[in-house]
Formats: structure tokens, sequence, C-alpha cells
């Protein structure tokens, strides 16, 4: 009988890759997309012709998958289009694992693309087809500004709860911000302070506009195949050894506790199935759609207590040089966000377990930890991966 434990190392990453970062230059999303799947299939030395199973979803599209497969020439046995927004490219790894080890398909392309900077449909016009996609009958009446609306009433209830501080806040945005300078592809690597966070637009209080993600355009894509296929391939292999999604809420006033988010469940079951603690994590990659995401994801997941997150982060804590290196590609909020982010933080971890993230290498990164977020604190998904020595 299969078991999530006796799964634990049987597939690995074998190619990642990414396209149109920040902009892309009159591509389509699918383009880009395109753009990237060749990109990762050619890091894991195969050829599209090897890809036999598809992951993907969009949230311009119901039936997203369908026209990806069309578009790549691939004709899937196994194909993963669920949709839990930003977390959802790392919900894909666990169906996808079952998949390959089953024999189901023997290489999976899980792949995104969008386009929501530049795309000639407008942003507006964008939220109000989503509104009508994802009804949430006891917030869309009263017109919130989503989704920043919601993670201003987490980050709210955060401060007065615990006694975090803006300027801990801040520290989030400051940490991503000085990886960012140290990655070439980041779109935003100008000096930024405490002060410069604290000064700049008011978005929805507390939040001003530097601590809320990017809006960008990008396409990102990853590989898997079996272990045992993985160690012949290009690339150093990057397993997968624990993966798990929890799903509380849709809604942010569905939440029982502002400051609790499912990441405390997801966490615990994918560091149970990689047979891990949290002290065992060299690099955590985290969705930090807004700073309070980092604060609330550090302290679910058990790298700190609840209500500690501020006392974590602060005096450059998550920052190059402090006690966890936190998203160090410069994550959401300063290296790429285009809509959904997820498939970019497991893009990092593979880079970082690679040894090839160039000046912003975390020295003997051997455990990664990958975290991805969807909806408005609502889909939680937690990743354990491991270099080429942990199987």
């Amino acid at each position: 009988m299969m078991s999530l434990e006796s799964l634990r190392g049987q597939v690995a990453i074998a190619g990642v890759g990414h396209a149109g970062l920040g902009e892309a230059h009159g591509y389509t999303e699918m383009e880009v997309l395109a753009q990237a799947a060749s990109r990762a299939v050619a890091d894991a030395g195969l050829t599209m012709r090897d890809i036999d199973g598809l992951a993907t979803c969009s949230s311009s599209a119901t039936m997203w998958s369908m026209p990806v497969a069309e578009y790549l020439g691939l004709r899937p046995r196994y194909i993963e289009a669920t949709m839990l927004g930003g977390s959802s490219f790392v919900s894909h790894l666990l169906p996808s694992v079952m998949a390959l080890v089953s024999g189901q398909c023997n290489a999976v392309l899980v792949c995104y693309g969008s386009t929501q900077k530049t795309a000639a449909f407008g942003r507006k016009e964008g939220v109000k087809a989503r509104t009508l996609l994802d009804p949430q009958p006891f917030e869309h009446p009263y017109s919130p500004m989503q989704p920043v609306t919601s993670y201003a009433l987490a980050a709210a209830r955060h401060m007065h709860q615990y006694g975090t501080t803006r300027e801990q806040l801040a520290e989030v945005a400051v940490a991503a911000r000085a990886w960012a300078r140290l990655n070439p592809e980041a779109a935003m690597r100008d000096p930024l302070s405490i002060e410069d966070v604290l000064r700049s637009r008011p978005v929805s209080d507390p939040l001003t506009v530097r601590d809320c993600c990017l809006v960008s355009d990008g396409g990102g894509a990853y590989v898997m195949v079996r272990a045992d296929r993985a160690r012949h391939l290009k690339q150093a292999p990057v397993y997968v050894l624990g993966s798990a999604t929890a799903v509380w809420n849709r809604q942010i006033s569905s939440m029982e506790d502002l400051t609790v988010t499912a990441a405390a469940e997801s966490g615990k079951r994918a560091l149970a199935m990689a047979g891990l603690q949290i002290g065992d994590v060299d690099v955590a990659e985290l969705y930090d759609a807004f700073t309070i995401n980092t604060l609330l994801f550090l302290e679910d997941l058990g790298f700190c207590g609840k209500g500690e997150g501020g006392a974590f982060v602060q005096g450059g804590g998550i920052a190059p040089g402090g006690r966890l290196p936190v998203n160090t590609n410069g994550g959401g909020l300063s290296c790429v966000h285009p809509g959904m982010y997820g498939i970019f933080l497991v893009i990092e971890a593979v880079r970082q377990l690679r040894a090839q993230a160039g000046e912003r290498q975390v020295h003997g990164a051997d455990i990664a930890l990958v975290h991805g977020n969807g909806g408005t604190l609502s889909s939680q998904s937690t990743a354990i991966l491991g270099g080429p020595t942990t199987r």
C-alpha cells in the first residue's frame, strides 16, 4: 500500500525555466508560458516529446489546461488543473508525484504564464470577471479593494493582538529588497529602507504600496521525473521530500482567527512526510504577496511562536546574513509577481539547492521549504525540497 512517507524522494525536479519576468514585451500569457516551458524542458535535458504529464491553471480561463496542451503540442496521459490561486503550482507537486510513482506518466511539466501588467484586458475588467467566477457573498456586496483590503485586515489584527509594529512589517519589504539587489533578474533593485516603506503611498491601512507585491508579467515552469531517471539527466536532481495542501476558508471573513492560517496544517503534514523538523530547513521561500504574509507563515510553519514574527524579522533577521534566508530571489515584493507567484517559489528553491543562485546563493543549502498562498489567506500549500544528497 502506497503511503505518503513511501513517496518521499521518489520524484525529483529535473528542470526549471522562466520568461518575461517583469514585462512580457508584447508576448501573450500563452507565449510566455511556452517560452518558460521550453526552457525548463531544455534545462532538464529533455524535449517536449518526452512530456506526457501536464499541470497548469490560470485565473483568466477555467479550461486553461486544454489550450496549453494544444499550444505546446502535448497529448498528456496525466493532467492536473486544480485552481487554488497562487498556491496552485506548489499544490501541483503531490498529485504529480503520485502520477509519476504509479506509472501514469513519465515526465510532468508544471507551467504558468501571465501578462497581468501589460495585457490589453485591463485590471479593472479582470477583477470584475474574477468576481463573477469566484463569488464571495459575505464580502463582495461591500466592494472591498481586494485582495489588499483582506490582508490589511489581517495585518491590523496581528498588530492589535500581538503588538506587531509597522516597522516590523517594513522589515519584511526591506529584507526582500536586499535579496533582490543580489538578483539581476529582479524587477526592483533600488535601495529600500524602513523609512521608505513607512513613507510610501498608503494603500489600505496599515499597509503602504511597499507592503504590497508587484504587479508584473512573467512565466515559469518546472519538470518532474522519477528519481531514478533524474540522476541520469542534465542537472543535479532536487527531490520532493514532502508536500501538503490545506484549505480552511475562501473569504477572510470566514477565518476563525485572522492571525492563524491553514499553513499551520500544511506545514506539519509536509514535514511529517519528509521526516524532518523545521530546524532542518536551510532556506525558506514564502509567498509574500504582502508583508503580513511572511510574518504569518513564519509563525504558522513553526519558525517562531505565534505573535513572534515581528521580532523574528527585526534587525535583518530574514535578510542576507540573517538568522534565516527567506525569499532569496526578492520575492513577490521585489522580484516578480504576475498574478500567481507560487511557481517562482519552486524555481528559486531549486536554484538554491543546485547551488546555481549566483551572488544570492545560500552556502550549504540542502533543505528548502516552499510555501504557497492563494486567495485571501485561503489555500495554503507547503513543500519540502532536498538537494542531490538528501534522498
